[in-house]
């Protein structure tokens, strides 16, 4: 098992909408990151710079951001483009984070 996170950015007032988008996730998107060796994925929200902060347990390397080219994932990121920050295919500016300290 692998633990990896990433950094994301909300836009400005879109907590509320980007909880609840997330409270109602799409069946087979979960289904699919279950399926592709997620075994635990967690957002966190730093209000103060609106930085999302996400947190995956993976299998065999796998992960949220190996999933680019499927069209659920795809239609997800459309679906997300409105409420933050963005590439040009609308998946998630995402910053890749490097742990530093692991206690079990």
């Amino acid at each position: 098992m692998q633990r990896i996170a990433f950094k994301m950015i909300l836009n400005e007032g879109q907590k509320e909408i980007y909880k609840k988008r997330h409270d109602t996730i799409w069946p087979e998107l979960k289904k699919l990151l279950k399926d592709n060796g997620i075994s635990e994925y967690s957002i966190f929200l730093d209000e103060d710079t609106n930085t999302l902060f996400a947190f995956q347990k993976v299998t065999n390397g796998a992960g949220s951001q190996n999933l680019v080219s499927n069209p659920i994932v795809k239609k997800w990121w459309d679906f997300m483009s409105d409420i933050m920050k963005v590439n040009s295919d609308n998946s998630p500016v995402t910053i890749p984070l490097k742990e530093v300290f692991y206690m079990d």
